[in-house]
């Protein structure tokens, strides 16, 4: 009977501790995994106060420099800048260089007409879109007629630019002309009034008085001067 009680006593004494043990071992979990989650839970907070304090910082430079941040990216380099004024200023020194060296060597172009028995005439050309092109045909062998006892005129293999010509020119002697509307080159012994279309290649320096003397159709060799 003893022992019974005993038992039984003992029985009472156990289920209560085994109560307990199971009670602390369900809180002991519980902490546990509360002191992880709070430290997995605060990582993302910590990344997301950094972020806000980046995007202020930004927006604090972006306020400070005085200009949205867009307008950076369409802003040149300065050495961009250098590169572009410096390749256009060299482009135009060219273009000047090449313009005065145009110039200078159509103030030395001359051309010279060789004709009856080597009878010979120089002519001076002037500078401009007309006499260029005329250059481009030589050298050419040509036959020259008397008009209207003032002129000796011959017809192109082709017509000449007119860039930038004259409506019309006032012809003196000596003038070595071009004739648009017939396209014919004329070269003027005797002095001549106003006529429309006419362009002034050059001026006959020695020898107009031996083309003044031929009266018949007579062949000329037109060439460049060395």
């Amino acid at each position: 009977m003893q022992k019974v009680v005993r038992k039984r006593r003992l029985f009472w004494v156990l289920v209560p501790v085994s109560v307990m043990v199971l009670i602390l071992s369900s809180c002991g979990g519980n902490n546990g995994s509360q002191s992880i989650n709070p430290q997995q839970g605060q990582q993302p907070t910590t990344s997301e106060g950094q972020a806000d304090i980046e995007n202020e910082n930004l927006t604090i430079e972006a306020e400070a420099a005085g200009s949205p941040t867009e307008t950076v990216h369409s802003r040149v380099s300065p050495n961009e800048s250098n590169d572009e004024s410096t390749s256009a200023g060299t482009e135009s020194s060219s273009a000047t260089v090449d313009r005065k060296e145009g110039a200078d060597a159509m103030e030395d172009v001359r051309i010279k007409l060789t004709f009856n028995n080597n009878e010979e005439v120089i002519v001076k050309m002037h500078d401009n879109p007309t006499s260029r092109d005329f250059l481009t045909l030589l050298p050419l062998t040509l036959t020259f007629r008397d008009y209207a006892g003032t002129e000796k005129v011959s017809d192109l293999p082709k017509r000449l630019s007119t860039e930038d010509a004259p409506s019309g020119s006032d012809p003196s002697v000596g003038d070595f002309t071009y004739y648009s509307p017939w396209g014919n080159l004329a070269i003027f012994y005797r002095d001549f009034g106003y006529a429309s279309g006419l362009i002034i290649l050059g001026k006959i320096e020695s020898g107009i008085e031996k083309l003044a003397r031929m009266n018949d159709d007579f062949t000329v060799t037109i060439e460049l001067m060395d």
